[in-house]
């Protein structure tokens, strides 16, 4: 959020998460920006996205989200949703893919590198339009621990700046 606070290209308009004591909420408090949680059963009532509409919301953007996004949220922001994942997609990706998951996955199966994947959110789980990826070494010596922190690291270089191009 920092990386935006001053932005001439972007506002953060709305922090929304359906974890009520989820560290974001936290976050967009200190920066003062407006915060709102759903339960599972309200987006799939399409009360998320009525939210979204009454904010006037251009784009959304996800991270650390892992529930299935209901049809109608993707097609109200068509090309206008962005999600990161953990991995190099088409690797490790899918249902049930997601933060340490994935990089006992990698360690698993013996890859020599990792990294982060930036896509277009579609209705199926990690499949949409690639935007950006950075990779990382994995070495023998590293566990799954240490690969999530050079995911992160990635995580934190990346993001705002594709976020940014992408506006």
């Amino acid at each position: 959020m920092a990386h935006f606070q001053n932005s001439e290209i972007a506002e953060i308009a709305l922090v929304a998460s359906n974890k009520a004591e989820a560290f974001v909420l936290e976050r967009a408090k200190k920066f003062e920006v407006p915060r709102f949680t759903f339960s599972r059963k309200e987006m799939d009532a399409g009360v998320l996205l009525e939210k979204l509409q009454e904010e006037n919301i251009d784009w959304v953007i996800l991270a650390g989200f892992l529930l299935k996004i209901p049809v109608e949220l993707t097609r109200a922001f068509p090309d206008r949703m962005v999600n990161i994942h953990p991995a190099l997609l088409p690797k490790y990706g899918g249902k049930g893919m997601y933060g340490s998951f994935v990089h006992e996955a990698v360690k698993a199966a013996g890859d020599t590198e990792t990294g982060i994947t930036i896509h277009l959110v579609n209705e199926n789980y990690d499949e949409g339009r690639i935007v950006f990826q950075a990779s990382t070494p994995v070495t023998s010596e590293d566990t799954p621990d240490s690969i999530a922190d050079k995911v992160h690291a990635l995580e934190h270089k990346h993001f705002p700046e594709v976020i940014e191009g992408l506006l």
